[in-house]
């Protein structure tokens, strides 16, 4: 009798794993206890033994495949076994998860359709209704600052119809269809906003006023009905800047007709537009002609001494090399599993954040005579995991967990220690931290990081916390803050030990301060109580020998 394996939940939450390496192929004989592949979830990658014997008939999920807990992963059943009966249950029940989806897709162009015709417009066969265009993603309207086809022109497949002005650049505006302009919707200068009608294309002569005033009655440009003569002078101004930006002169005092997108572009670039070829209408040049231009050589001539005194005043314009590119990298199940937690941790919990500088002398000295003694190895990050345990244990509102009817007190202290690996962070956990001795957490810590880095920690090893602490200052880090390991309710920011003058005794002299910095979920530890909760930390940091009490 076969059996289905099914993506396995290996972390209480999981929702999909990721095969990092099938350790068995199809048509190997499986053995109960034999380890199938290695699946890796959103903490860590792991083993996944075989709970059948038979031989492998099906794999479901490729290496570097995700799916979702429970989807097929493996059939394990007699050799020569038929299966068919299995895959296509899958396959049926896969299909018509997509003929639902492609219903459901159908149906959405029909209700855009019915909210596209609530003005009872009917559009001629062949006539195409072009809109004003979301040229950016910000863009609510647009301004037209030239037309380059009148109403009566042909038009092609790719012509340029206009040069649109957005809320972020100027911008030329290509035609999708082939025929004859028939109507103009917004004049030059005038603005509109996105979908408002901006044009009409369609064979020669067909008549479109049942269109244009379908659509005028739905948006309009911003103009009045009849314009004052203040504000034709003002259109005829910008006709003539318009004009202007289209046009300058070569080195010849010839006119070189450029849209304004090519202009700005090639000065940006430092182009000389006498050398480059238009390939628009009447041999305008337009933005695809200055990104195509290359330089050529040309050879050096003898110039004058007035010719070489202006070019040696003048600076070389920049011109980018490159282009711009991006490199997709799949998110990993651990980084997407950071990314979720944290991002619901920050907005669902209100951060506030309380810092101390600590005077780090007594410790350097307590952390030095410890290490004189054979096999043993204790640092500041142990000691500050020690402190932060016995303050616990003074501060008990400090070891909570919010939940909507109740405040949960542990009785217990377990803190995790962030561990940065190669896909992001992990918080191994150390059990009844207040009970350990310093050189017990130092051998802990070394212990669960080893295996972070490993990837050989176990759901068991990460669960748990009441407390995190998080180190960057063997970074250099002075100071930082964390987001809340939920449902911890605080997390602890532990920058570098910085030597710098300090006032002691009334004298400045050179000492060893460390900043930290607690976080708090402002639900469950007030101000107060977090204020209250540094304070012993500082105390036990400064005098460490009152930690062994």
């Amino acid at each position: 009798m076969a059996e289905v394996i099914k993506m396995p939940r290996l972390s209480d939450t999981m929702e999909e794993g990721t095969v990092a390496k099938w350790l068995v192929k199809k048509g190997d004989k499986i053995s109960e206890g034999d380890i199938l592949a290695e699946i890796e979830t959103d903490k860590a990658t792991m083993e996944f033994e075989s709970f059948y014997e038979g031989t492998l008939l099906h794999i479901g999920v490729e290496e570097g495949d995700t799916a979702p807990v429970d989807q097929l992963l493996a059939i394990i059943g007699d050799e020569g076994e038929d299966i068919s009966s299995l895959l296509n249950g899958k396959e049926d029940s896969k299909d018509s998860k997509e003929d639902n989806e492609k219903a459901g897709d159908s149906s959405q162009p029909e209700e855009d359709s019915n909210d596209s015709d609530t003005d009872n417009t009917d559009v001629p066969e062949g006539v195409e209704v072009i809109t004003m265009p979301r040229l950016s993603d910000t863009m609510e309207e647009g301004t037209v600052a030239s037309w380059l086809k009148k109403v009566g022109d042909k038009v092609e497949e790719g012509d340029i119809l206009a040069e649109i002005e957005t809320d972020k650049a100027t911008m030329e505006f290509e035609s999708f269809y082939s025929g004859t302009l028939l109507h103009i919707g917004i004049e030059e200068g005038q603005t509109a906003p996105v979908d408002a009608l901006l044009a009409i294309i369609g064979p020669e002569g067909t008549d479109v006023s049942g269109i244009k005033e379908g659509k005028s009655s739905g948006s309009k440009a911003k103009s009045a009905d009849a314009p004052k003569k203040e504000d034709t002078d003002k259109k005829e101004s910008s006709e003539s800047s318009s004009q202007k930006e289209q046009t300058s002169s070569n080195t010849d005092g010839g006119r070189i007709f450029v849209s304004p997108l090519a202009k700005k572009i090639a000065e940006d670039k430092g182009i000389d537009l006498s050398k480059v070829k238009g390939t628009g209408e009447n041999g305008r040049i337009i933005k695809k002609d200055v990104e195509s231009y290359k330089p050529s050589e040309e050879k050096a001539q003898p110039a004058s001494a007035s010719t070489e005194k202006a070019t040696t005043s003048q600076v070389q314009a920049f011109t980018p090399a490159g282009e711009v590119s991006f490199e997709e990298v799949k998110n990993s199940q651990m980084r997407k599993t950071i990314a979720r937690r944290l991002g619901e941790s920050k907005f669902t919990a209100p951060h506030y954040y309380l810092t101390i500088e600590v005077d780090m002398e007594n410790a350097m000295t307590s952390r030095k005579n410890i290490n004189e003694l054979p096999d043993t190895k204790v640092s500041f990050n142990d000691m500050v995991v020690k402190a932060c345990a016995m303050a616990l244990r003074k501060h008990p509102q400090v070891n909570t967990q919010w939940t909507e009817n109740v405040t949960k007190y542990a009785k217990h202290i377990s803190i995790g220690v962030a561990v940065a690996v190669d896909e992001g962070l992990v918080v191994p956990v150390l059990p009844f931290t207040d009970q350990m001795s310093l050189t017990q957490i130092g051998s802990k810590v070394k212990e669960l990081a080893g295996k972070a880095r490993d990837k050989k920690l176990t759901p068991q090893e990460m669960d748990g916390s009441t407390f995190t602490v998080s180190n960057l200052g063997m970074f250099g880090i002075q100071e930082f803050t964390s987001i809340i390991n939920q449902p911890n309710s605080a997390i602890l920011s532990v920058g570098a030990i910085v030597e710098k003058p300090v006032v002691k005794n009334g004298q400045i002299v050179v000492g060893n301060t460390m900043k930290v910095t607690l976080a708090c979920d402002h639900r469950t530890v007030d101000g107060a109580t977090g204020a209250q909760f540094l304070q012993t930390l500082k105390q036990y940091l400064e005098n460490p020998v009152t930690m062994l009490a």
